[in-house]
């Protein structure tokens, strides 16, 4: 049996995005010394919560022995309670689903004696703060004058006393450069497919040499 590598992500653009960046890690072995196409299988969450983070966390330790895991790496957002705060909710989690291990710091690994697995984390963020959709905005590459304009309409709402997070505009404004600013006319026509989020991770819209992702690059390779 070849063991596995797991990464729990907190939704499936999560997925996408972490997929097309080890596939472009891989292809020109930047920061890892070893390929990390041996990180195979990821577990989805569809948003951070402390039950549903225990409640996927309980549930891999039944498939942790069976599919032979050696590794079980978990990443979260730092939103606006920023990377140590995120920390302590996944050491949380991981006390309250019953791992033996270590308090977990910031891309570090401690092994887990009762499933005999390492266990890491890293927490998604620009400057201390933000999720995927905020670094998204800072490594795009091609030209954004339509999600650039959602300035105007969101300093339109401020003046009528609406509010919208930063957290939901930075989600529009990926949402807007993708569909309106780097997809063509014929593929609007099958825009559900491909000016996806999904789709949108394997075109050349995003520098994923930029010096944002240097952290996120790091963890990845520890996956040896």
């Amino acid at each position: 049996m070849v063991s596995k590598n797991v990464l729990i992500v907190e939704s499936q653009n999560d997925k996408f995005f972490i997929e097309n960046l080890l596939k472009h890690i891989n292809k020109t072995a930047i920061i890892v010394e070893n390929p990390i196409c041996s990180i195979d299988d990821y577990e989805c969450l569809e948003g951070l919560s402390l039950v549903k983070l225990k409640h996927k966390l309980t549930e891999i330790q039944t498939t942790i022995e069976k599919d032979d895991i050696q590794k079980l790496g978990i990443i979260v957002d730092a939103d606006t309670q920023g990377v140590d705060q995120r920390l302590e909710l996944v050491n949380q989690a991981l006390i309250e689903s019953g791992f033996d291990t270590e308090p977990l710091e910031f891309n570090s690994w401690r092994h887990c004696h009762q499933y005999d697995v390492d266990l890491s984390c890293h927490v998604l963020n620009y400057n201390g703060e933000g999720e995927l959709e905020t670094l998204l905005r800072a490594i795009k590459n091609q030209e954004s004058s339509f999600a650039d304009c959602l300035s105007a309409w969101e300093a339109c709402l401020t003046s009528q006393g609406k509010v919208l997070s930063k957290k939901d505009f930075d989600k529009f404004w990926i949402n807007i450069y993708q569909r309106y600013d780097n997809c063509s006319k014929n593929d609007k026509k099958q825009a559900g497919r491909k000016c996806s989020f999904e789709a949108s991770m394997a075109k050349p819209i995003w520098d994923f040499e930029h010096p944002a992702l240097s952290g996120l690059k790091n963890y990845l390779g520890t996956f040896n």
